[in-house]
């Protein structure tokens, strides 16, 4: 596997965020930043393995029906959290490496959560919310870890240290309302993954998500509370004809425009065009990481300096099933999450 290492200090990737931060920043000095950001963020890859590895190891005696998918974060996602939150450091955000693991149900997810919570390695857990016990407000649940990477074994990869790889444990059902909130977010051209604008479709997803948590028998979304399981399935059910969410979401779905995708692979960089109706994967094998880093940066910079509404991500995942399952978003494919709205029109009418 081929690695990169960080070539820059904690001050000198700080500096590089306050100049991404600030809109005004001079192209030269926002340039030099995106360079910093891109060895920073290309840096986290061999903590992130790291963790990859031992989460495949377990989810085997979770069951089979289970996926795990990683990510480095989009620069352009960096750039507007690091403008939402202004007292941020960019050599502090927690999920510029994200892990992330679906499983079929709530017992994998615990099973998976107590793992980690007792595991015997050297990483320190930084952070930890359980958004499933308590849901955030736009209806969004799950389970995040925050880790400091530490390994006391290799002198050769100290420098990984204290770097911060983010795990995230969802259900199927869990995954399937995030993944369709990121879909209506590219069609839409909207923000509602961060909170933002259309607030008729934030109240449909909060909504949705509170419904969500009653089929798995777990805690409503905040300002849902007072209604029962049925009230809250009735309701999901009238916004979204009102909002025709299954006219919205079902002539979508794009496919694979690559003919040399293959099962192999270790990386893929995902490029999105939703004006053009493509997703253009490009597959890279394990020891292709620099290469693989490289074209991310240079489709995100022929984004910035092109369409706004194209996305890149560079992303790993064990086969193209897990990566066409892990990534919907990407191919615009809300067909399960649609499924699951059918489901509760039907628990709301009766039939």
């Amino acid at each position: 596997m081929s690695a990169i290492s960080p070539q820059y200090s904690r001050s000198q990737v700080n500096r590089a965020g306050e100049v991404l931060r600030q809109s005004d920043s001079p192209d030269s000095a926002r340039l030099e930043a995106t360079d910093v950001l891109s060895n920073w963020r290309a840096s986290h890859n061999y903590p992130i393995n790291t963790f990859q590895a031992t989460l495949r190891t377990k989810l085997i005696t979770v069951g089979k029906q289970n996926i795990v998918a990683q990510r480095l974060k989009r620069i352009p996602s960096i750039v507007e959290k690091l403008g939402r939150f202004p007292g941020m450091e960019l050599a502090r955000m927690e999920d510029i490496a994200g892990l992330r693991a679906i499983v079929s149900d709530l017992d994998g997810v615990q099973r998976l959560n107590d793992y980690y919570h007792h595991a015997h390695f050297k990483h320190v857990l930084h952070y930890e919310h359980d958004y499933i016990r308590e849901p955030k407000d736009t209806g969004y649940r799950g389970v995040h870890l925050v880790f400091q990477y530490r390994n006391s074994r290799s002198e050769q990869t100290r420098e990984y240290d204290n770097l911060l790889v983010e795990v995230q444990l969802r259900t199927r059902m869990q995954h399937l309302w995030a993944a369709a909130v990121e879909t209506m977010d590219i069609i839409l051209k909207s923000k509602l993954k961060s909170g933002m604008g259309l607030d008729n479709w934030q109240k449909f997803f909060a909504a949705t998500g509170s419904a969500f948590a009653h089929l798995e028998q777990q805690p409503p979304v905040p300002g849902y509370e007072r209604l029962s399981a049925s009230e809250t399935y009735q309701l999901v059910t009238e916004m979204s004809h009102d909002l025709a969410v299954q006219e919205t979401l079902s002539g979508y779905k794009l496919a694979i425009h690559n003919s040399q995708i293959h099962d192999g692979s270790t990386y893929y960089l995902l490029s999105l065009d939703p004006v053009a109706g493509s997703v253009q994967t490009r597959a890279y094998g394990r020891d292709s990481f620099q290469l693989a880093t490289s074209d991310y940066l240079k489709a995100e910079e022929a984004i910035l300096a092109g369409s706004q509404q194209q996305q890149a991500v560079l992303v790993a995942t064990k086969s193209i099933r897990e990566l066409r399952w892990a990534y919907p978003s990407f191919y615009l494919d809300a067909e399960e999450f649609l499924g699951a709205l059918a489901r509760i029109e039907r628990l709301a009418t009766g039939i």
